[in-house]
């Protein structure tokens, strides 16, 4: 099997957050105005999924723990994909925080094919 990618070396996930939308939104904007061509746009998401993941990585420590209704769940890929209804999170013991719905993507943290 090949070496990855440095494209391929991190998921996408975090492109669908509000976040990286926003970031989505204004490539297609400067690309569809010309300031800027698609491949530049392609290794800015690239960046910010490495980004992304790097920093949730080093820089997040808090620890949380949730209690729920499990509704739906799937494993397609090497992804786990959870829908839990009326949760609560507990963040390092202190923060309540409530939700009626929230879904839950889980992946590995090394990709298919890595040592």
């Amino acid at each position: 099997m090949a070496a990855p990618t440095e494209a391929s070396k991190y998921y996408e996930l975090y492109r669908r957050s509000s976040m990286g939308a926003a970031l989505t939104d204004t490539l297609d904007q400067l690309i569809t105005e010309r300031r800027i061509e698609p491949q530049l746009a392609m290794k800015v998401l690239v960046n910010f999924d490495k980004a992304i993941a790097d920093v949730l990585n080093e820089k997040v420590k808090s620890r949380l723990t949730f209690k729920g209704h499990l509704d739906t769940y799937r494993f397609c890929d090497d992804v786990w994909t959870f829908i839990i209804k009326d949760i609560n999170f507990k963040l390092d013991n202190t923060t309540n925080v409530h939700a009626d719905r929230v879904k839950i993507v889980s992946c590995n943290t090394k990709r298919p094919g890595e040592a």
